[in-house]
């Protein structure tokens, strides 16, 4: 992702051509959009599910294809004038299918959670009996929360991580498929910082007879770059967002045998969606295609070494990290055990505009919305350059904004030092 002075020009008045342009159909838009610029400019994003993309992702997404109506398959539309879509389209399916190993790849979901429905959708009825990973304990609401399709629409079982080291409790796991033999067993999660094992999960579904359903959102770039064992080639189905660490626009993709192809693509369409939006499709190939190269696996491995030395700092600095470390691109803090609830975590932080989001932890004893926890990522600062000695300055900010417990003094100076930091690592 590195650019040379003269690039990172050239798309500065690139972006002020655009900018102009816009300030004369809708200056208010032009505004919000300069604001959310700097604001990204000037901040050390550290949402594990957020990511900044290439200029060749952003051209994409703001191309012709924004104006094409394309419902249906290639070859299979009902729509006029879709052979240049069904250019790009086929492309992201073979982009798709190489980078995972994949025997059928589906490009069409509008995100992941979209992604995940095509799937219940192709194999499931309502009523069915699923088994998920409890939101609170690192899963995702569409694995089975009851404020979920997931949860409101089919008999859910969640299983959980052990509270003596925080780990997939995989024997619960067994026990609990062998007892309601559910239809779909769901992997993956949103908030887990250690490897899963899904050979292990393989055979627990072997022998509950079960499906099993990978959701690989917050790790597929560590999957596709061979740095977490993939779930491919045991899994049914594979779903997965493509803006996190596959650093692609935001949307979803799912992989899945080819026995299942058929009606996963009719679960989809008609089944769940309309035309596709090719411009994001167009966008998916381009972030395919750049994952497909080499670098990306050394840029995947760089995530990982920063997440394991911020996490190993954040710890020094007093802090908890939940399982005791991370072997992927993100950690779990727990800061309400030195009297700090993740919601006021999150908003001293931002103040100083270190972005972070409030997260339970497991076995947490405050409500969602205000949360024991703070989940850090660093995927972002990875594309902007950053390596380890970087993390370990940004542990210590993080450090001397939630001890000082909103200390505006302490925030403003931080703020200062992340402006600083920031401009030796500019984005675009």
């Amino acid at each position: 992702m590195t650019t040379t002075i003269h690039e990172r020009q050239s798309a500065a008045t690139g972006h002020e051509f655009l900018q102009r342009a816009l300030d004369d159909v809708d200056p208010q838009i032009a505004g919000a959009i300069r604001l959310e610029t700097d604001r990204q400019n000037d901040t050390l994003e550290l949402i594990a599910s957020e990511n900044h993309v290439s200029r060749a992702v952003l051209t994409a997404m703001g191309s012709v294809f924004t104006n094409k109506y394309a419902e249906g398959y290639p070859g299979k539309r009902y729509y006029g004038g879709c052979g240049p879509t069904d250019i790009v389209e086929s492309i992201a399916i073979e982009r798709a299918r190489q980078l995972f190993g994949a025997e059928h790849a589906n490009v069409q979901p509008h995100s992941g959670s979209q992604a995940n429905m095509a799937v219940y959708f192709s194999v499931l009825k309502p009523g069915d009996t699923i088994m998920g990973m409890d939101l609170s304990h690192g899963g995702h609401l569409t694995h089975g929360h009851p404020l979920s399709y997931s949860g409101r629409d089919f008999n859910v079982v969640a299983y959980h991580v052990r509270k003596d080291d925080e780990l997939i409790d995989y024997d619960e796991m067994e026990r609990l498929a062998e007892e309601h033999k559910p239809r779909l067993i769901i992997c993956g999660a949103s908030a887990y910082s250690r490897v899963i094992d899904f050979k292990r999960i393989r055979e627990i579904c072997d022998k509950s007879g079960s499906l099993m359903m990978a959701d690989i959102a917050h790790i597929a770039g560590l999957v596709a770059a061979g740095l977490h064992p993939s779930p491919v080639p045991h899994a049914d189905f594979v779903t997965t967002t493509t803006h996190k660490t596959l650093r692609g626009p935001r949307a979803g993709l799912v992989l899945c045998k080819a026995e299942h192809a058929k009606d996963l693509d009719r679960a989809l369409f008609p089944g769940i969606q309309g035309g596709p939006l090719v411009h994001i499709i167009a966008a998916k190939a381009v972030a395919f295609h750049e994952a497909l190269q080499p670098q990306f696996k050394e840029y995947q491995a760089q995530i990982i070494r920063n997440a394991r030395a911020m996490a190993k700092a954040v710890g020094d600095a007093g802090f908890r990290i939940v399982s005791g470390g991370t072997d992927n691109h993100l950690f779990m803090t727990d800061v309400f055990s030195k009297g700090i609830t993740g919601k006021d975590g999150q908003n001293f932080l931002e103040a100083a505009n270190i972005t972070v989001n409030k997260n339970t932890i497991p076995f947490d004893t405050q409500k969602p919305m205000v949360a024991s926890g703070i989940r850090i990522g660093t995927p972002a600062v990875t594309t902007r350059g950053l390596r380890e000695p970087e993390m370990v300055t940004i542990a210590g900010l993080i450090a001397r904004v939630l001890d000082a417990r909103g200390d505006a003094g302490v925030i403003a100076q931080v703020k200062k030092d992340v402006k600083e930091l920031c401009d030796r690592f500019p984005i675009y």
